[in-house]
Formats: structure tokens, C-alpha cells, sequence
């Protein structure tokens, strides 16, 4: 892939969310015009059917989308940059797996208040797929932190076996599941934006504003072990110290990202590598140039799950692994052509 600059790079994608933002505005089951969505946006009410598919299903849903995938992206960033590996994913380190187990425990043991569509049934499942993927992650964490250390083979050895021992727990939770339990499970794991709320779209951009504050601050860091962890220290960079605080900025920016979302997946790994093809490795330049891809993507992809088949609507999920998986492969069998 021929390299463009950061700057321009940049610039493309602040105009290309914006505008990925409008369209999606105006699809879905109702269509609606682009003129009527930013007169409603602009406070001028159409109608009330119009302003109630805008204000309380679309705007919500669209914010979601690109809180999430700014912040599943910007932290795939940081995970390759702390592995020194291109195709690392967030979900190494295990807050994904847990995440996953905790929401399936949730379903399964507090199934009632689920199926009435009680709040505290749903609030129960986005706590325990938090608290899971926060205690697979610290787990993950110690196995990995010896007197000498946190080492990156050892947590990410680590995180696959945590990530067989959950699949194994989902597995056993879904053998004791019923129809109805097993189906959100199954759909809560597919990945789905169609529950957003006002509420949800807070605590997710919170999360997000507060990470894309604190990442652009370990550029430097993130660029020093590039080069390897010795020379990092040389640098005079504490090489624990930033390794800590990446994996638990990490683990809430993907804890809570999977707690309201369910599991997205392709994000994080493949917008930082196009990223990174694109611009190169400089993190100044790569976590928010990813932060915007993975927001635009997921945003796109929400899009499409809403129209691909009317008047139902696919998982979330399951477009971002369709339309990311083949341009992944395709983007690997390139790159072994410019080799």
C-alpha cells in the first residue's frame, strides 16, 4: 500500500465520519430524507414520527456506533504497538473472552428479569460483562507479572488460555440455557447496536473522551518500545509502569465498549493495520488516525445492518467480520506481493 501522509489521512476520515453520519441518519426500515433529518437535527421538528426515529433510535445508535469504534480501534492501536505485533488485537489480553462470560452468566441466572424486558435485567448483563472482562484481564496480568516483570509472550500465551477456558465456561452456560436464554446469548455475542440508548451513548463517551485523552500521552512510550524494551529503558521510559497503565486503560476502554455493545469484532485488529499501511507506526499519528477509522467503519457497518435485510436487521457483528475479514486477507496476500 503506497504510504500518504498522516495529515491528509486525517483530514479524509474527520470528513468522511461526518458525513458516513448523515447517510446513516436517513436509513432503515422509514426512510428518511437528508433535508428532513438535518432540519430535525437542527431543531426544526418535521414530525413526530420523524423526530422520534431520529432523536430516539438513529442519533443514539449512530453515537454508539462511533464512541465503540473509536475506542475498539484506538486500543487495537495500542495493543500492537505493546506487542510489537501488526496483528494484535485487544481482545489478547482476555477482557474479551470474560466479557463474554460474564454476560452469558448474567443471562443465564438472571434470565427472568431479561425475558420481561426489566432494566435491571439489562443493566445486569452490561455490569457482569464488565466485571468479567476486567477480572479476566488483571488475571491475565499476574500470570504474566513475575519479580522481573510483566512479559508480553507470557500474557499473550496467557490470554489464549484464559480465552479456551471461557469458551469452555460459554459452552456449559449455554448447555444449561433455555431457547429463549440461548438466543441472547447468541445475539448478545454476535455483536448489536440496536439497543442503544442516551444513557449508553454517555457512559460510552465518557469512556471514549477520557481514553483519547490519556493514549496521544503514551505516543512516545508506545514509539521507545518499538525499538525493543531495552532500548525503551535506555530512553528512559519505565517500560512496567506504561505496560500497566495500557492494559488497564485498555481493559475499560474494551470492558465497556463489550459490556453495552456485545462483541464487535474485526475493529480493533484490522483499522490500526490499515492504519499503520497507510501512515506508518508514529503512534502521534496512528491512535487517532485509527480512533476515526474504527468509528467510521462500525458507523458504515451499522448502516448496512439496518438495510441489508428490511425490514429485519442483521447484528452488527456479523457486517464488521463480513466486510473485514476478506479486505484483511486481502490487504496480507498484497503485502506479500511488495515483499
Amino acid at each position: 500500500m503506497r504510504r500518504v501522509s498522516a495529515q491528509s489521512l486525517i483530514w479524509a476520515l474527520a470528513i468522511l465520519l461526518p458525513v458516513a453520519a448523515l447517510v446513516s441518519m436517513t436509513v432503515g426500515t422509514v426512510n428518511i430524507s437528508l433535508a428532513d433529518a438535518l432540519s430535525a437535527v437542527a431543531g426544526n421538528s418535521v414530525n413526530q414520527q420523524t423526530d422520534t426515529i431520529l432523536f430516539d433510535i438513529r442519533l443514539p445508535r449512530i453515537l454508539l456506533a462511533i464512541f465503540v469504534g473509536a475506542v475498539l480501534a484506538s486500543t487495537g492501536a495500542v495493543m500492537q504497538g505493546l506487542f510489537r505485533n501488526p496483528l494484535a488485537d485487544p481482545s489478547l489480553i482476555g477482557v474479551s473472552s470474560g466479557a463474554s462470560v460474564g454476560a452469558s452468566l448474567m443471562i443465564v441466572t438472571a434470565g427472568g428479569f431479561i425475558q420481561s424486558g426489566a432494566l435491571v435485567g439489562l443493566s445486569l448483563v452490561a455490569v457482569g460483562a464488565f466485571v468479567g472482562g476486567f477480572a479476566a484481564t488483571l488475571l491475565v496480568y499476574r500470570l504474566a507479572t513475575s519479580g522481573i516483570g510483566t512479559s508480553v509472550t507470557t500474557m499473550l500465551l496467557a490470554g489464549i488460555a484464559i480465552g479456551a477456558l471461557a469458551g469452555a465456561l460459554n459452552s456449559l452456560l449455554s448447555y444449561f440455557s433455555d431457547n429463549d436464554m440461548l438466543r441472547q446469548i447468541s445475539l448478545w455475542q454476535m455483536g448489536n447496536l440496536s439497543g442503544a440508548s442516551w444513557l449508553k451513548v454517555s457512559i460510552m463517551g465518557a469512556v471514549a473522551i477520557f481514553l483519547m485523552l490519556l493514549f496521544p500521552r503514551e505516543s512516545k512510550a508506545l514509539n521507545a518500545l518499538l525499538l525493543g524494551e531495552s532500548e525503551a529503558r535506555h530512553l528512559g521510559i519505565d517500560v512496567q509502569r506504561v505496560k500497566r497503565r495500557l492494559i488497564v486503560l485498555t481493559a475499560l476502554g474494551v470492558g465497556v465498549s463489550v459490556a453495552l455493545a456485545g462483541l464487535v469484532g474485526f475493529v480493533g485488529l484490522i483499522m490500526p493495520h490499515i492504519v499503520r499501511l497507510a501512515i506508518g507506526p508514529d503512534h502521534r499519528w496512528l491512535v487517532p488516525g485509527s480512533a476515526l477509522a474504527g468509528a467510521t467503519l462500525l458507523v458504515i457497518a451499522d448502516s448496512l445492518a439496518r438495510i441489508v435485510v428490511i425490514p429485519a436487521e442483521l447484528p452488527t457483528g456479523i457486517l464488521t467480520a463480513l466486510l473485514g475479514a476478506p479486505f484483511f486477507v486481502a490487504l496480507l496476500l498484497q503485502q506479500r506481493k511488495d515483499v
